[in-house]
């Protein structure tokens, strides 16, 4: 009998105490197989779950944006040998925005159970607080990193939102946080509205959803360095 898959969600900045559910956390105390995104992670994530076995007895394997599809099927064989195994993300849920998604596809087609447990998402936390549309959304990962193309990937999105009523989110690389909120204000019409959550959970969070008219009148907080997530309405 196949084991089950957990997607063991991550907390989104430093925690000192478990983020699990207390049903949660009786379930992942005995597991020794995780698929991790980043070792060094995984292990203080785990470390503060207190689980049954030491630390360094648990078997770690990495799937991350380099792994190929073609090593999937040596991750999963402990769960077809019987054992259960948790996938973990660097932060927040698995498989959302992260590459964990291709394991749970591959555990669907062997059908193994998929558990996931209640965690912290980034984008929902950040759309439930913008004033967004939550009923039509939808999250395109990261922007062109060619400045020269961002300008007309943010038009597409604009006119995205303003012709069908929804939302659109979107992430980017925290050092390029200050420039993608400059081309954002450049870009934009002044009635688009514009959502910004950064170091969501932590004691540093920052959320500010105004018009761009009213962003160029603000003074713009610091993002770099910072995860944000950027969220366009009309």
């Amino acid at each position: 009998m196949s084991g089950i898959l957990y997607l063991l969600p991550t907390p989104l900045g430093e925690r000192e105490s478990s983020w699990l559910l207390p049903e949660d956390m009786l379930k992942i105390q005995p597991l020794t197989h995780f698929v991790v995104e980043c070792g060094k992670t995984a292990r203080k994530h785990l470390k503060l779950l207190h689980l049954e076995n030491p630390i360094q007895s648990l078997h770690l394997q990495v799937l991350d944006e380099h792994t190929p599809e073609n090593a999937l099927n040596a991750m999963i064989s402990p769960l077809l040998d019987g054992h259960d195994m948790a996938l973990m993300s660097e932060a927040g849920c698995p498989a959302v925005a992260d590459p964990g998604a291709q394991l749970v596809a591959l555990a669907h087609r062997k059908k193994i159970t998929v558990m996931p447990m209640v965690g912290a998402s980034s984008i929902l936390l950040a759309l439930m607080a913008s004033g967004a549309n939550g009923q039509k959304f939808a999250f395109h990962g990261y922007l062109p990193a060619d400045k020269n193309e961002r300008p007309s990937a943010l038009k597409q999105l604009e006119a995205r939102s303003h012709q069908h009523q929804e939302t659109q989110i979107f992430i980017e690389t925290p050092y390029r946080n200050d420039a993608i909120l400059a081309d954002i204000l450049q870009t934009c019409r002044h009635q688009t509205h514009l959502c910004i959550a950064a170091d969501l959970t932590l004691p540093t969070q920052t959320i500010i959803s105004q018009s761009i008219s009213e962003w160029k009148k603000s003074n713009l907080p610091t993002l770099k360095k910072r995860p944000c997530i950027f969220i366009l309405f009309s």
